[in-house]
């Protein structure tokens, strides 16, 4: 492999390497978050780890959740490495190189460790294919020493591919997914549960409790998170209804497009479908 993995080694920097460091930081784009779904996290970039320190964040989730590109990029497979598991390179077209580390082992829903690093058990794409920002890459998982810890990504940010900076900034700054991009050319539709928190011409806001999404087959509960959705003109099931606030309803969108703009649910890039009251 051409890369040795930084994860793994003691970094000493000071002076020079610390200019040079802070210089090349302004080199990562805003990013889309790398799990699909619910996370527990906090910088502990820099935490001891035995002899070394912590090089990333640990983004700690559920078992084979969908772990995504957080930009368009080139992936490159690390299989070899009995720390990191089953593990991967994103080397994002800014420049930055992003490591996905103990990525998914398991074939069952429980801790097996009966699969191997391939794709279909870690990986959801071929090496050294190119991705979009959004797009699904991998299964969160606790391959490496990671094993028997509950399921999480180590996540690497390195400038310009070079010494490791804290990911935490950036993740706090990045846009969640309501749904892995699907594959080019379509669309994916969205089942919601929530309650109306305004509703105004033309457009309507719900607080989302609970997600699923097609083809993806993607569930999300606990979601928290206020959706703008726009009214479609000239349908009268959707477009006519009344909406109180507080009300409680289960709503449907119509087929979306996968750009960033609807896959991150930005307010006015989805449109409602239909609407009952739950």
């Amino acid at each position: 492999m051409r890369r040795s993995l930084l994860h793994f080694a003691v970094i000493l920097c000071a002076g020079a390497c610390a200019t040079s460091v802070g210089a090349a930081r302004g080199a990562v784009p805003p990013l889309i978050f790398p799990v699909a779904g619910a996370v527990n996290y906090y910088d502990d970039f820099g935490e001891p780890r035995g002899a070394l320190t912590h090089q990333g964040n640990d983004l700690v989730g559920d078992r084979r959740a969908p772990v995504v590109a957080v930009e368009d990029g080139t992936i490159e497979y690390w299989t070899t490495s009995a720390s990191a598991g089953c593990m991967l390179y994103l080397n994002g077209a800014s420049g930055t190189m992003y490591e996905y580390i103990h990525l998914n082992n398991d074939l069952t829903v429980k801790n097996d460790n009966r699969g191997t690093c391939v794709q279909g058990v870690s990986y959801s794409v071929p090496n050294g294919a190119k991705v979009a920002a959004g797009q699904q890459i991998g299964y969160l998982g606790d391959s490496g020493d990671a094993n028997g810890i509950h399921p999480h990504l180590h996540f690497e940010v390195h400038p310009n591919g070079k010494v490791a900076v804290s990911p935490y900034r950036y993740l706090k700054k990045a846009s969640h997914l309501l749904v892995v991009a699907p594959p080019a050319g379509t669309m994916f539709t969205l089942k919601l549960t929530g309650t109306v928190v305004s509703a105004d011409t033309g457009q309507v806001s719900i607080a989302v409790q609970t997600l699923a999404a097609w083809p993806s087959h993607l569930k999300q509960t606990k979601l928290n998170r206020t959706l703008v959705l726009t009214l479609p003109t000239g349908v009268p099931t959707a477009g006519a209804m009344t909406y109180d606030v507080g009300e409680k309803i289960t709503a449907w969108t119509l087929p979306a497009p996968g750009t960033i703009e609807a896959i991150t649910g930005q307010p006015g890039a989805i449109t409602l479908d239909r609407a009952l009251p739950r």
